[in-house]
């Protein structure tokens, strides 16, 4: 059985989350800048088993998508010809950055740690590979 791997995918960097070869627990792995996240997700799978990658889907209030979504997409598709045996899915990332930054301050994180934006993206990542193993009955 292959991990699953979470991207909190972002226009400058990239948060990523990925399970234990269980999929037992989910953990924040690294943030990585985006113009180099095909290179890096495409390194890790020839490294350790992969079956899936999920990406975060910014879903507005309103029920609308982010504008980023569409750098998702094809981040996606470019993803699935690079890996054509991994599974490509999504799950809802609303208010992950938030919740991200709540916990952060309920583990006693100082507060000039929990400026720094890579430590946020590196937990939503967590999250939402938390979402989807909920989500899914992983």
């Amino acid at each position: 059985m292959g991990r699953i791997m979470a991207i909190d995918y972002g226009g400058k960097r990239c948060g990523i989350a990925v399970t234990d070869p269980m999929r037992i627990i989910a953990t924040g792995l690294t943030t990585v800048e985006t113009t180099t996240l095909l290179n890096f997700v495409v390194q890790y799978a020839q490294k350790e088993p992969l079956d899936i990658v999920v990406l975060g889907i910014p879903i507005r209030m309103d029920g609308s998508y982010s504008a980023i979504v569409k750098d998702i997409k094809a981040f996606a598709e470019k993803l699935e010809k690079a890996l054509p045996d991994i599974v490509i899915d999504g799950v809802d990332e609303t208010l992950t950055s938030q919740q991200a930054v709540a916990s952060l301050v309920q583990a006693g994180v100082p507060k000039k740690k929990r400026r720094q934006k890579e430590l946020i993206d590196k937990v939503s990542a967590t999250l939402i590979l938390q979402r989807y193993m909920e989500e899914k009955e992983i």
